[in-house]
């Protein structure tokens, strides 16, 4: 477990990530099809399969525990869209941050695979601190994984411009 102290005091709520080293999440999610599951996110993303039984599968999704469980009916509900940032985004959803060239490179690998998009490929907040790429992806097992393409430093920022603080 990382130490989130530094001589006796605790560190400030919202820590550097750019300097954190990578402290992974666990989340299980219901999904229609393990097969399906397989091919999205081993085939088209590239995660690396961990242990697998009858009814789920675990993935090392970007550094992170993802489990899958197959639980059909779970996974077919309709999710609420709201209105994020300007793009209009399933409120149920997951995904990660990835560095803009990495971003870049994944769209192109989704887009030749055909993913199913929810949210094409595109840039939002340009020209500002917040300025980061967005995509969100059917995972075809009644998920949503949304990819952005930011500069950690951006990520948790409230400033409106770049040079404001």
């Amino acid at each position: 477990m990382q130490d989130f102290t530094a001589g006796g005091a605790a560190l400030a709520a919202t820590p550097d990530v750019t300097a954190a080293p990578l402290i992974p999440f666990h989340l299980s999610m219901p999904v229609k099809s393990l097969q399906t599951a397989r091919h999205f996110y081993g085939g088209l993303l590239g995660c690396p399969e961990g242990r697998s039984a009858e009814a789920r599968v675990d993935f090392n999704f970007f550094g992170h525990h993802l489990v899958m469980h197959l639980e059909p009916d779970d996974a077919s509900h309709k999710t609420t869209d709201i209105s994020s940032d300007g793009v209009l985004t399933p409120c149920r959803h997951f995904g990660v941050v990835l560095p803009s060239a990495e971003w870049r490179i994944l769209a192109d690998r989704l887009q030749e695979g055909r993913a199913h998009f929810y949210s094409e490929p595109q840039t939002i907040f340009a020209g500002q601190v917040k300025e980061q790429q967005i995509m969100l992806v059917h995972d075809g097992c009644g998920n949503i994984v949304e990819f952005k393409g930011a500069p950690p430093h951006g990520l948790f920022s409230t400033a409106k411009a770049v040079g404001a603080s």
